[in-house]
Order: C-alpha cells, then structure tokens, then sequence
C-alpha cells in the first residue's frame, strides 16, 4: 500500500462537488485523511471562487491505475476536457505526490509540479503532511511552504461542515 495525495478542486457547485469527490474517495479508499479546506480566487482566468483541500489516501493502485479511476471520478462529475487549462472546473483531482515516486511522463508527472507554483495547492499539502519529504526534493513540506515565500492572503479557511451536509438529514 501506498500513500498517495491528491490535490482536489472545484469552482462550479464548489461545496456539493467537493463533498462527492471526497464521498468517492472514501468508498474507495479504507483510509482518507483531509488537509484543511480553502476558498481561493481563480487563477489565470476570471472565475467564481475555488475551494481546494489536499486528501491523502492508502492505494494498492498503480499511479496509472489511479490517474485512470480518478479522471473516471472527474468525468462523472460532468468535467470537461476541451476547455482551456486554466478555466470553471466542475471537479478536478490530481495526484500531487504517489509516495516517493519522480517521474516525468506524458499524462504523470511527479511531484505534480504545480505544488512549487500555487500557495492554494502547496499551502494544504503542507498543513496535512508538514513532516513528509518532498520526492526528490529531500525537505519537508513544511519547509518547502516556508521556504517558497508565496503570498496565502488570498486563500480564505472555509468550515469543512459542508462535507457533511447529506448527515444532517433526518
């Protein structure tokens, strides 16, 4: 088994998207951990807010494997693929990190590299995991955060009650 984390976000029915994304990944997954979540503006684009969290989970699938199950997820999320990049998500997954593993490959690239790039991805990867090393990096998460000097004015902390809002029923 294998800890892999997963960077998710949404812009389109945030809250009700995320909370199935990670509804999903908990019926598949025995153990699923969760960063804190936040509220972020879009990037690249003009958009509605994003709300992004980290989610680590145990896999005994290959990173092929879950790269497949995962745009599986997105796609039935209703995700688009032929929009621009940096453009309304209704759920986007990506794998961050898959255990130690670097690779530099077509459709897998790890570390992922936009945790070097955005604070709404690498700020919540490092609250969950500040210890964890960064594959072929050697420093902590925490260090890495620390050390990026990236600007996180902009990433509100958002009450994750959300997630359990279909509870809540009687």
């Amino acid at each position: 088994m294998t800890w892999a984390w997963l960077g998710l976000g949404s812009n389109i029915d945030a809250e009700r998207n995320i909370r199935s994304g990670v509804a999903a990944l908990r019926e598949t997954f025995e153990k699923v951990v969760l960063s804190p979540i936040y509220r972020s503006s879009a990037v690249g684009f003009e958009g509605e807010d994003f709300i992004n969290l980290v989610v680590a989970v145990q896999t005994s699938m290959s990173p092929a494997e879950l790269h497949d199950w995962l745009r599986e997820v997105e796609d039935r999320h209703g995700r688009r693929r032929d929009v621009p990049k940096f453009s309304d998500r209704v759920l986007d997954i990506d794998i961050l990190i898959f255990g130690d593993l670097v690779a530099d490959q077509p459709e897998l690239q790890l570390p992922r590299p936009e945790i070097l790039l955005f604070a709404h991805v690498l700020k919540p990867l490092a609250d969950l995991s500040p210890e964890h090393e960064l594959p072929g990096d050697g420093r902590t998460l925490a260090r890495v955060w620390a050390e990026a000097g990236m600007d996180d004015s902009g990433l509100v902390l958002i009450d994750p009650s959300f997630l359990h809002e279909n509870d809540k029923q009687a």
